[in-house]
């Protein structure tokens, strides 16, 4: 058994200010006993629209706020996801990665997952500065014994990328997100989380921002599809116990995952 938490706050444009909020939320955490603490998408840099500033406030995964991250976790002896604004190198100038980092209690790296799904949609068009990640192994981790895969955000709307990570192995699918807000949208957000842990037997953890930036909604669903953990729309932690023998009970009950009969492939 593994307790998990998931994060919901308000990252703004100062990312001094973003980590220390979030080192607040990590604290309270570790205090309730998670050992797998879930930030959102963008929790180092946020605006509503993506412009000039985002390009202006990425860093390498080797900068001073995914260090500060990784300290977050030594600190406070964690495994800590966040999203974070990654420069991509010298050969895409003006552009940017969304990057899902995972560090441990050591504070080394133990996962990275860049967004493959990018959100060009809803009136928004998240390539004009984003690059897609490109597509490797599913990125997972384990710890305790369970194993964790990651997505972001608009990876929820394809429901083929969360298989392909829980027919690698993943028995809880992480998603931190952004969940830009509009009419139906938490509804959307709700159903599609909950339809990505039924039809792959899985826990499902997801981190949102609170209002306005986000939707809000951040919860964490066992394999049945309940929602065992909650927050509105208000910044706050939510928690909750990965059971690996409630799993398996539910994966003997309904052996969809291992039913299936179409591979996912790129």
């Amino acid at each position: 058994m593994v307790d998990v938490a998931v994060v919901q706050f308000d990252p703004y444009i100062d990312k001094d200010a973003n980590l220390a909020m979030l080192r607040a939320h990590v604290r309270a955490a570790a205090e309730y006993g998670a050992r797998v603490v879930v930030a959102p998408e963008y929790s180092m840099f946020a605006v509503t629209r993506l412009d000039e500033r985002v390009v202006a406030a990425a860093e390498p995964l080797t900068g001073p706020w995914v260090t500060g991250l990784r300290g977050l976790a030594a600190e406070f002896g964690v495994h800590l996801v966040a999203g974070v604004v990654e420069t991509p190198g010298g050969a895409e100038p003006g552009r940017i990665y969304n990057t899902l980092v995972v560090a441990g209690p050591d504070a080394e790296f133990v996962a990275v997952y860049r967004k493959v799904h990018l959100y060009d949609a809803f009136g928004f068009r998240e390539s004009d500065l984003v690059l897609a990640g490109e597509i490797t192994d599913p990125a997972v981790f384990t710890v305790d014994g369970v194993t964790f895969g990651l997505q972001t955000c608009f990876d929820l709307r394809f429901p083929e990328g969360c298989r392909r990570v829980a027919a690698a192995g993943a028995q809880v699918i992480l998603y931190p997100a952004q969940w830009i807000p509009g009419p139906a949208k938490v509804d959307q957000w709700t159903t599609l989380l909950r339809a990505r842990a039924i039809e792959n037997t899985v826990y499902v953890a997801a981190a949102d921002h609170a209002t306005p930036r986000g939707s809000g909604w951040s919860m964490i669903i066992d394999p049945m599809g309940t929602v065992v953990a909650e927050l509105g729309e208000a910044a706050g932690i939510a928690t909750a116990r990965i059971d690996l023998d409630q799993l398996d009970r539910i994966r003997a009950t309904n052996p969809s995952l291992s039913l299936r009969r179409f591979s996912i492939s790129p």
